[in-house]
């Protein structure tokens, strides 16, 4: 069997969603393939937080997802720091949410198909499609036993973290980034779990250490008494045994006594900084299969929506004028790098930081600076620790003054590191020279924190 299409995409999430919206409204025939069944077709394993509440791409509009939207009193984030025998309260800037994911799953999907999508479900993509010159023509795919395969002008990789596509596609002659390895990645579980009493930080993201730096727990309230509670740790760690260590601090909390659990899902994400480039030939990944999530955070709804709005636009122009080489795709990789991208690869390095420290010297340190700094760390890609660090806040540090000095090095690395990003290229043929540049950042990185090499 044979289908042809405009473009197809691969995952219903929500960069494929937004994809398949953006491109199909303007009258183009777009196919979403998507292997689970219509039922279960948005029920992803997630934190469903949403930062960015208020900034969504119009291919779908925004009401139509309100619904999805179970608590939008929450505005800081509450670390709990046993360590030190206290809780910290850290105002989070922007429009802050937390969802119902599969609710809100089931929206974008109905909000594609409003746009013109088509859906074929139960559908498990097996290899893709390429000409002799390395363009991407399409996928090949299994359903009730029989072989279909798509055609098409645009490829959508949106099948999620470490997409089979991609072990599939020869990317030799195109600068697609092929440096990812497991290593990068978190492993994840969650709970949604119902408590008997409302609990009292149902303003709040609970964020919790566990006993190694690279890991935490989370406490996510949908509403006061349905709470997403799970756990992750990078994959480059001792391995954690996800399900009995929340068990584990669920028990140890008077507030889910007597508490049900509903849902439990388990799944991999990124931690690492966004593709170099996630463009090939008739192909553009998004997502998390091009990396687009806030490595200190495990965020990246907002930002998928985005980086399938910014891969529609650029599909729209390579079909409408034939061209759908790399180079015309490009203009993706650098809208991407604009918006979020240069931002998440400064966070990253955080993220590298913690790797190489002692997490109960980490939390002491956190714990004895101010919250609005560590608010500005974690959210805006550059902490204003550093050259903004006031002499009060070294004092109330003084105990941890090394492990601050070295995050101080480590923020002005971030900080040129951004810079760089600035001048990412226009075109494929400048990536080699810009990551030259890069690399040599990140080998400052490196010898700063004492952290294993994470590319």
């Amino acid at each position: 069997m044979s289908e042809q299409f405009d473009m197809v995409v691969v995952g219903a999430g929500t960069s494929g969603c937004y994809a398949a919206a953006t491109v199909a409204r303007e009258g183009f025939d777009v196919a979403v393939i998507e292997r689970k069944n219509e039922e279960e077709a948005g029920h992803i394993a997630c934190g469903d937080a949403l930062k960015g509440a208020d900034a969504f791409p119009e291919a779908i509009p925004k009401e139509r997802i309100q619904p999805a939207f179970t608590n939008t009193g929450v505005d800081h984030g509450r670390f709990e720091i046993p360590q030190e025998d206290t809780v910290l309260e850290i105002p989070v800037p922007g429009e802050l949410a937390v969802i119902d994911r599969w609710k809100y799953g089931r929206l974008i999907i109905e909000g594609a198909k409003a746009a013109g999508a088509e859906f074929h479900y139960d559908t498990v993509v097996q290899d893709v499609t390429q000409e002799g010159n390395g363009r991407v023509t399409g996928v090949r795919a299994k359903k009730d036993g029989d072989v279909i395969e798509y055609e098409s002008d645009i490829v959508i990789d949106a099948a999620g973290s470490m997409s089979l596509l991609q072990d599939k596609t020869d990317f030799s002659n195109v600068t697609f980034d092929t440096n990812v390895s497991y290593s990068q990645f978190c492993s994840a579980y969650r709970e949604i779990v119902h408590v008997e009493e409302p609990v009292e930080w149902d303003d709040a993201l609970v964020f919790k250490p566990t006993d190694r730096a690279a890991g935490y727990l989370w406490y996510f309230p949908r509403t006061s008494t349905e709470i997403n509670a799970g756990l992750g740790f990078q994959m480059n760690e001792e391995p954690m045994e996800l399900v009995d260590d929340l068990k584990h601090d669920l028990r140890n909390r008077p507030e889910f006594e007597g508490a049900t659990v509903t849902d439990k899902l388990g799944a991999a994400l990124p931690t690492r900084r966004p593709y170099d480039s996630a463009t090939a030939h008739g192909y553009m990944a998004v997502g998390d299969a091009a990396g687009h999530v806030n490595p200190t955070t495990g965020g990246g709804i907002a930002g998928a929506a985005y980086a399938g709005k910014y891969a529609g636009e650029q599909a729209i122009e390579a079909i409408e004028t034939g061209d759908t080489s790399e180079h015309a795709l490009w203009e993706y990789n650098r809208k991407v790098m604009d918006h979020f991208g240069a931002r998440y690869a400064g966070l990253d390095i955080y993220n590298i930081f913690t790797t190489a420290v002692d997490v109960d010297d980490l939390m002491g340190m956190l714990g004895a600076l101010p919250a609005e700094k560590l608010s500005e760390a974690l959210y805006s890609g550059s902490a204003s620790i550093g050259t903004k660090l006031k002499l009060q806040t070294a004092l109330d540090a003084r105990n941890h003054w090394r492990l601050v000095y070295d995050l101080y090095k480590t923020k002005r690395l971030a900080d040129e590191l951004l810079d760089h990003y600035e001048h990412y290229p226009t075109d494929p043929r400048g990536l080699a020279a810009w990551q030259d540049v890069r690399d040599d950042l990140m080998d400052d990185v490196y010898a700063t924190t004492g952290a294993v090499p994470k590319y």
